[in-house]
């Protein structure tokens, strides 16, 4: 493989300089297989099949390049791509369908998370600032990411077509509803933005304390979660995945006892921080939730997940958050 060596004479005058290496990049000329080809190549590598017809039939549903990256952590040699001995079609889509429903069951209670945060959001702001806080600027820290948040907000509007979102609009001349019309129709990220960018240490601290935290936590924890959500909603690998936004880690409301929280929370980067993080926050929200026993439901059919890979210690079920 050739090399492109650029020599960098920043130090020039000094006596040396620093040479800076680069890879020269490829062409991509591999042929497109069919569904076929896709299996006879698999079997090259050593990936095992016990029924040829269904695995056809999932290719079909499931592509190839999707579900490759389940198979990567069976890899016995991952540049050549060959796979450990004994690995099997089955083995493979069985974490395909296990990330599947972790990310159904994840979605479902960020859509609870989502309501409460925003209801407490409009209800503490419209009290403080009135119910058209959202127009008020000096609010917020940040103008030019309050203009930007603004900005999708209007296009967020302007696309609903939610009966109350219509209906105002015919009767009423304003650009943008009341905030606790107008938080209705916004998205988690949207929600995450506002809440980071205000200005009111009160306000802020007030919409932490009612899920028992800091503004610094909930904020953090906010951020990550609406980044947890976006992969879900594109139905991208998530059980092994390292979180490209880790939540900061756990600070209880101020002048108050710690809630339950996490002995060993040390590992903030994969998914196991955030399902704790889930936990917690619908402690606050519904006691009564079953987001736990759905989670080890899911672990009780897939038997074979490496939980470590997803960040689990080994005691997690002795901690009392899990319990």
């Amino acid at each position: 493989m050739l090399i492109a060596i650029n020599i960098d004479r920043d130090l020039l005058g000094v006596g040396f300089f620093i040479p800076r290496i680069y890879m020269q990049k490829k062409v991509y000329d591999e042929p497109f297989l069919s569904y076929e080809d896709q299996i006879s190549l698999l079997k090259e590598r050593g990936l095992l099949f016990k029924d040829e017809a269904l695995a056809l039939d999932l290719l079909k549903r499931v592509s190839y390049y999707r579900l490759s990256s389940y198979w990567y952590p069976f890899l016995e040699d991952t540049q050549n791509k060959i796979f450990r001995k004994n690995t099997d079609f089955d083995t493979v889509f069985e974490l395909y369908e296990f990330d599947a429903g972790l990310r159904r069951i994840i979605m479902a209670e960020l859509g609870n998370i989502e309501i409460a945060v925003r209801s407490k959001m409009v209800h503490t702001l419209s009290s403080s600032n009135g119910s058209f806080w959202l127009e008020k600027k000096d609010l917020f820290f940040d103008s030019e990411e309050y203009e930007k948040t603004i900005s999708k907000i209007i296009g967020e509007i302007n696309r609903n077509n939610e009966s109350f979102i219509v209906s105002f609009k015919k009767e009423f001349s304003n650009e943008i509803p009341p905030a606790f019309m107008v938080m209705e129709t916004t998205s988690f990220g949207t929600l995450s933005r506002l809440y980071k960018n205000l200005k009111l240490p009160k306000d802020k601290q007030e919409i932490a304390r009612f899920f028992g935290l800091s503004g610094r936590t909930f904020g953090s924890w906010l951020h990550s979660l609406s980044y947890v959500r976006n992969i879900c909603a594109h139905h991208a690998r998530l059980w092994n995945r390292p979180l490209r936004i880790p939540p900061k880690d756990y600070e209880s409301r101020q002048g108050t006892s710690k809630e339950i929280w996490l002995d060993n929370s040390q590992n903030r980067e994969r998914i196991y921080i955030i399902l704790s993080i889930i936990i917690y926050l619908l402690n606050a929200i519904n006691p009564k939730h079953s987001f736990k026993q759905e989670l080890k439901k899911l672990f009780y059919k897939y038997t074979n997940i490496n939980k470590a890979a997803m960040g689990f210690p080994d005691n997690w079920e002795k901690e009392a958050l899990w319990m």
